[in-house]
C-alpha cells in the first residue's frame, strides 16, 4: 500500500514555483525627435522582469519593448544573458511577447508558469521582485477593486486590478509579474508609494492577448470607433427623450470606417445597452463578478476581432438594436502614438513639413496642452472638423532661413490645404504635388491661416536642398506608401 501511495505521489504534476519563471529584461530604448524627425534622441536603458511561458516566450509590458533597439534577457543571478526579439506587442493594452533571438540558453533551465483563472475583488496576489543576488522578494497584496486602467497609451483603458500592497525598493521594479496560487495572474505597471496602491494588468486581458498571438499574426483588441458623453444632466435627458428608468451614453462622434459606422450608428444616438448589459448615465454597467465597470470592457475585454455585439440605442425617441461586427479601430486623423515608427517628414527649400501627431504636440513640453499652437490643439480636440479630404493633417512645422524662404522664416504651425491646386490628403500627396513643377517654376502652397499662400521657387529650393545634403543632412524626406 505504501509503495502504491509513493508511486501516486511521483505521478502528481509538480507546480513550478513562481520565481522559477522569472527573467530579467534589459532594454535599450531610442526614439526619434518629434520636432526634428531626421534625428534620434540619445539611447536610454530600461530594466524590468518578465515571466517565462510555454514555448520559450517571455511575457512583459509594451513599455519594456516599445522603441527598443536591443533587448537582452538575463538570468536571475545576472550571470547569463541571451538576446531577444519582440514577437507580438500591443501598445494600448501594454503587453508584449519576447522570444530568444538565439538559442534558448539559460531559459531551458527555468520552468514556465501557468496562467491563473480570473481573479476577483478581495483576492490576495503575490508580487515578485528579484534581489541583486537573484533571491526572490515577495510582497502580498489584496485586490481592492477591478477598474479599467490606462497604463501606457493615454486614453486607452483595459481591465486591471487596483491592489493595496506595501512594495519594497528593488532594482527591477519597472514592471513586475503578479501571481495567485503560484500561477500568473497579472503584471504590475505602476506603484504609488504614498498610498501603497498598485495598478496591475488583469489576467483577462493577458489571456486575450496570448490567445490572439498564438498563430503568430497578432491583430489586437477590437473597438467600436465612437466618442461618447454622459447623460446625467436632466435638461439634456429631457431633450433626448430619455425615460427616467434608463441610463444611456450620448454618441458625440462616429469614426469613419469604424465598427459602429459600418453598423449604421449615428452621431446623436444614445447607447442604452451593449451585449445585453444596461449602461447607466455615466457609462458604467454591472459585471456579474467584478462590480461596476466602464462600458468599453464590453467591447475590448472579451469579444475577439470579428465577433458580433448587439447594441441597444435610442434614436429620435425610438429604441432599436444595432448589430456591430467588431474590428480594429480605424487609423485616426491625428495618431496618438508613434512607437517603433520613424515619423514621416519632408524638407523642401527650407520648409519643413510633418504629419500632425500627439507626440509632436507633446514635444512643446510638460504643459503642451496649453503651450502648443491653438490651431493644432483644435485639430486634436475636434478632428471631425478636419477629416474631409484628409487622411492625415500636414503641417508646416518650421522654416529654415534660406534664399528660397526669404520672408517666411518666422512662419510655423501652418496647416497645409493644397499644393499647386492639388488637395493635400497626407504627406505622400504633398510630395507628389511638389514633383510637378508649374510653368512659371513657382509652387503655390495654400495654408489655412495667414499668409494663406506661400510661394516657393523650384530652382532655388532645389539648390538649397543640394546644400542641405552636402552639409550632412542624412535625408530630406521619409515617406510611407498609402495603403
Amino acid at each position: 500500500m505504501k509503495k502504491l501511495l509513493f508511486a501516486l505521489v511521483l505521478l502528481q504534476p509538480l507546480v513550478a514555483a513562481p520565481e522559477d519563471s522569472l527573467v530579467r529584461i534589459n532594454s535599450t530604448i531610442q526614439t526619434y525627435s518629434a520636432s526634428q524627425p531626421w534625428e534620434k534622441t540619445p539611447p536610454r536603458s530600461r530594466r524590468g522582469l518578465g515571466t517565462l511561458l510555454a514555448g520559450n516566450r517571455i511575457l512583459t509590458t509594451a513599455a519594456m519593448a516599445a522603441d527598443s533597439i536591443y533587448i537582452e534577457l538575463q538570468s536571475a543571478d545576472s550571470t547569463q544573458t541571451v538576446p531577444a526579439k519582440v514577437t507580438a506587442i500591443d501598445y494600448e493594452a501594454n503587453l508584449a511577447l519576447l522570444t530568444p533571438d538565439a538559442g534558448p540558453g539559460f531559459l531551458s533551465e527555468l520552468k514556465a508558469t501557468e496562467i491563473a483563472s480570473p481573479a476577483k475583488p478581495n483576492d490576495e496576489i503575490e508580487l515578485l521582485q528579484l534581489e541583486t543576488n537573484g533571491d526572490p522578494l515577495s510582497t502580498t497584496g489584496k485586490i481592492r477593486s477591478m477598474e479599467l486602467l490606462s497604463t501606457f497609451v493615454s486614453g486607452r483603458y483595459f481591465l486591471g486590478y487596483v491592489v493595496k500592497a506595501s512594495m519594497q525598493t528593488s532594482g527591477n521594479s519597472f514592471t513586475l509579474p503578479a501571481f495567485r496560487n503560484d500561477k500568473l495572474t497579472g503584471i504590475l505597471t505602476s506603484y504609488d508609494s504614498k498610498d501603497q496602491i498598485c495598478d496591475v494588468i488583469s489576467i483577462d486581458i493577458i489571456s486575450a492577448f496570448l490567445k490572439d498571438a498564438e498563430d503568430g499574426n497578432y491583430e489586437g483588441f477590437p473597438s467600436l470607433g465612437i466618442g461618447t458623453a454622459t447623460t446625467e444632466d436632466p435638461h439634456f435627458r429631457g431633450w433626448l427623450k430619455l425615460p427616467e428608468d434608463k441610463g444611456g451614453l450620448y454618441v458625440t462622434r462616429v469614426l469613419p470606417k469604424g465598427s459602429a459606422a459600418k453598423a449604421g450608428m449615428k452621431k446623436g444616438d444614445v447607447i442604452l445597452g451593449v451585449g445585453g448589459f444596461a449602461i447607466d448615465r455615466r457609462g458604467y454597467f454591472e459585471h456579474p463578478d467584478y462590480g461596476k465597470l466602464f462600458w468599453p470592457h464590453l467591447v475590448r475585454g472579451g469579444p475577439i476581432m470579428g465577433s458580433k455585439v448587439a447594441i441597444e440605442v435610442l434614436r429620435d425617441g425610438n429604441v432599436q438594436t444595432i448589430e456591430a461586427t467588431l474590428e480594429k479601430s480605424p487609423a485616426p486623423l491625428v495618431p496618438g502614438y508613434l512607437y517603433d515608427e520613424a515619423p514621416p517628414f519632408l524638407i523642401k527649400g527650407g520648409l519643413v513639413f510633418q504629419e500632425l501627431s500627439k507626440p509632436y504636440l507633446e514635444a512643446f513640453g510638460k504643459d503642451w496642452a496649453t503651450r502648443a499652437p491653438l490651431n493644432l490643439l483644435d485639430v486634436l480636440s475636434s478632428p471631425e472638423d478636419y477629416e474631409e479630404g484628409r487622411r492625415r493633417v500636414v503641417v508646416l512645422t518650421r522654416v529654415v532661413a534660406t534664399e528660397a524662404t526669404i520672408g517666411y522664416d518666422r512662419l510655423g504651425s501652418q496647416i497645409i490645404k493644397s499644393v499647386n491646386g492639388n488637395a493635400v490628403k497626407g504627406l505622400p500627396e504633398l510630395a507628389k504635388a511638389l514633383e510637378t513643377v508649374p510653368e512659371n517654376g513657382i509652387h503655390t502652397i495654400e495654408t489655412d491661416e495667414e499668409p494663406y499662400q506661400i510661394f516657393l521657387d523650384e530652382a532655388l529650393s532645389d539648390r538649397v536642398d543640394r546644400d542641405f545634403v552636402t552639409r550632412g543632412l542624412p535625408t530630406l524626406k521619409r515617406l510611407y506608401e498609402v495603403e
